[in-house]
């Protein structure tokens, strides 16, 4: 295991931890040092404190007259001087400043109590250890509240202030204590609210100074998390690495970094899809240097309580030795994060060696030297920080197998060949799959089951950028051609095998691009494309999701493929189907360059045509004018399917299917003569036949009889009237005989 220590927290602050350093606390020596540190600050305040009251006893005993004229007299004579006190215990209190020196001096010289690793790692100066020894003796006894008081002369201020301080500390009548103190900008020492201020103690040196209750139980030797990170951090388990993830050249990256600079902060960004794992490499990162990792989730935090929470976090990141993980993605999905993604890394305090950043995807952005780089779309500004980008790759087939057996090993036993085509078919991730696995047990972890607990995982990535389409049918549904149909099942089995196929070395090597799989479909309308569509999810186990070109189709410039490629980048991280209705809208023809429109046209179909061929999913275009179409395009496409209007035979077919389904068998019989006529005589589509077949089904429930030809009649009637047809009445006439 690589171990390193951690560089300087700020301004000159000495290196810190050592790599043998845990985060763990466990009682023995290393309590016993604790403790001691502590009652040695408690004797050292209380020396103090015996300093001065021995000094006060002297001024009071100095003073004549009533108690009003000795206070006033005082008052008026400045016998409260701090040089003359300083001279005075120099001379009357030999023994107890050299015990106050010598307490002091133990204090300083201490290097491993927690105390001493505080005052290392946070760059605490003299005056800043003064204050804190104060407010530390007060937080851990808090019956010198009372001392405190009778040492200000004023019962109602038992707290620690800044002239109380000064006085006991030999700063004089004062304290100047700089904004910019470590104290502050950590926030070790509080000061109390303008609600909190005792009257009269509106003067910045009367404040009431406490110091934070989370550090006085850290030096005391508890673990204690900050009420700020209670909703928004948690520790992540340390679990095996996934074979995909290159563990050691983020490690080898880390180490090399510190070593050459041990004052920087290394950050590695991690861009994956959500639960993918990115926690998990990040923890194995982290082990492998030494520390257990507390991961911060940014969208729980508001931005009124950034800086504050930020402070809390790499606080915590030093005093427990601890890697820090920022999950600042996923913005596009939750509206509250639009502005919180890339909140900039406040620079008044160290920020802690080892951060990781969690993203979704990546954008190019200009380097120092104005070259093109890729970094997390959602990257904070990190003033001095050495960056990593870690791209997670998917899971390859086996990988997903194994976890897969792992996770529901009674669903792996009793189908495994059902799980092993699960694998084969999902490139499910991670996080995925365990929560498949957490399905209760009283449940059946069925095939079905995991596959829906799949999709229902996914289904909110999308947002408005897509609408699901249920898919009800089955192949028994869809009348096509039967040269069509294989075709349409050709697919269905590419779409089942390609994960497989494409974990191939050979495969891969020779298909570096265009391993997605798209089709277009194109035919008049109510030929049965989105049917096809419907199917062929359905088959595969998959959500179907119809793209809404109103979000897409942009009357500038650029827009549009803009406005695609965040589709096709959302759903790649998907085990979705993409249909694009009216494709023709989206992927049209290039046209003849005759001016600048048309030049800024065609660049933009180019990018149209180049996101949906770099797409790595499922996508089916759906177009009623295949002609509309760039032709270089569809050239590039594998699966191009025309849907023809049906036959007169495939026409029977659906009229006897649908009626049967609505009417039952006896419909069927009744109408089978007129059913074949219509089929013979009228050329319409399928969705022409369907929705003629419903009104009328509605027509003969209105009637309150059984389903007979005028009923059908008027049906076809309203379908024809759509294209502006008229039934003749020796059509009427002659199908009724039929009935």
């Amino acid at each position: 295991m690589t171990t390193f220590a951690p560089p300087p927290a700020a301004n000159g602050a000495d290196p810190g931890l050592a790599g043998a350093q845990s985060y763990g606390r466990v009682s023995g020596a290393a309590d016993d040092v604790d403790r001691a540190a502590l009652d040695r600050v408690l004797l050292r305040v209380r020396l103090l404190a015996r300093r001065r009251l021995l000094w006060l006893e002297r001024l009071y005993g100095l003073d004549s007259g009533d108690i009003r004229g000795r206070e006033i007299g005082r008052l008026l004579d400045d016998a409260d001087d701090p040089a003359m006190e300083r001279a005075w215990s120099n001379e009357a209190l030999g023994d107890l400043n050299a015990e106050i020196e010598g307490v002091t001096e133990a204090l300083a010289a201490d290097q491993d109590s927690r105390l001493a690793r505080l005052r290392r790692l946070l760059a605490l100066d003299p005056l800043d250890v003064d204050i804190l020894h104060v407010c530390l003796a007060a937080a851990v006894d808090p019956s010198l509240g009372r001392l405190f008081a009778y040492l200000q002369d004023d019962s109602t201020r038992a707290a620690p202030t800044p002239q109380m301080i000064a006085r006991l500390c030999g700063y004089g009548r004062f304290l100047t204590w700089e904004n910019d103190s470590a104290l502050r900008r950590w926030r070790l020492v509080r000061e109390a609210t303008a609600g909190a201020i005792a009257v009269g103690a509106e003067n910045d040196q009367l404040m009431p100074l406490s110091l934070d209750p989370v550090v006085r139980d850290w030096l005391s030797g508890a673990e204690p998390i900050d009420p700020l990170l209670l909703e928004c951090a948690s520790l992540v388990r340390v679990q095996p690495p996934l074979p995909e993830w290159d563990v050691d050249d983020a490690v080898s990256f880390a180490a090399r970094s510190l070593e050459a600079d041990p004052a920087t902060t290394v950050v590695l960004h991690i861009v994956a899809p959500p639960r993918s794992g990115r926690r998990t490499f990040a923890a194995a990162v982290a082990f492998e240097l030494g520390m257990p990792l507390l991961a911060v989730d940014s969208s729980r935090i508001e931005d009124a309580d950034w800086t504050e929470t930020f402070v809390a976090a790499q606080r915590h990141a030093f005093l427990n030795r601890c890697a820090l993980l920022w999950n600042t993605g996923e913005a596009d999905r939750h509206p509250l994060m639009a502005s919180r993604g890339a909140r900039p890394w406040p620079t008044h305090i160290a920020h802690f060696p080892l951060q990781f950043v969690l993203h979704d995807d990546l954008r190019s952005r200009a380097g120092a030297g104005g070259e093109g780089i890729d970094l997390p779309a959602s990257a904070p500004n990190i003033p001095g920080a050495v960056e990593l980008t870690v791209t997670l790759a998917p899971l390859a087939y086996q990988t997903r197998l194994r976890l897969w057996m792992q996770a529901v090993p009674h669903a792996a036993a009793s189908q495994p060949e059902l799980i092993a085509k699960l694998a084969a078919r999902r490139s499910a991730r991670v996080g995925d799959i365990a929560a498949a696995a957490r399905i209760p047990a009283a449940y059946p972890r069925s095939i079905a089951a995991l596959t829906e607990s799949l999709n229902a995982a996914q289904r909110d990535l999308l947002g408005r950028l897509a609408q699901p389409l249920s898919c009800p049918f089955t192949w028994d549904d869809l009348i096509v051609h039967p040269a069509l149909g294989d075709s349409l099942r050709d697919f269905v089995f590419e779409a089942e095998d390609r994960a497989a196929f494409w974990d191939e070395p050979e495969a891969r090597r020779l298909f570096p691009q265009g391993r997605g799989l798209v089709a277009l479909f194109s035919g008049p309308p109510g030929t049965g494309k989105t049917m096809a569509a419907q199917v062929i999810a359905a088959q595969l186990g998959l959500d179907l999701y119809r793209i809404d070109l109103s979000t897409i189709v942009s009357k500038y410039v650029g827009e549009t493929s803009h406005n695609l490629q965040r589709v096709l980048s959302r759903a790649a991280n998907m085990d979705v189907i993409l249909l694009f209705d009216e494709a023709d809208a989206l992927f049209a023809r290039r046209t003849d360059v005759k001016d600048a429109h048309d030049r800024f046209a065609n660049t933009d179909t180019n990018h149209l045509l180049q996101a949906i061929e770099s797409y790595s999913g499922l996508a089916i275009l759906a177009s009623n004018r295949k002609a509309g179409i760039d032709t270089a395009f569809v050239r590039r496409l594998r699966y191009v399917l025309d849907f023809p209007k049906p036959d007169a035979g495939q026409r029977l077919t659906l009229w006897t299917r649908l009626i049967e389904a609505l009417a039952g068998d006896e419909a069927v019989r009744r109408l089978h003569r007129l059913l074949v006529r219509v089929a013979e005589e009228l050329d319409l589509t399928g969705a022409q036949i369907k929705y003629a077949v419903l009104s009328a089904i509605f027509a003969a429930r209105r009637d309150g009889r059984p389903l007979a030809s005028e009923h059908l009649v008027r049906g076809l009637e309203r379908e024809l009237s759509k294209e502006g047809r008229l039934l003749s009445e020796n059509e009427r006439a002659r199908w009724f005989r039929h009935d």
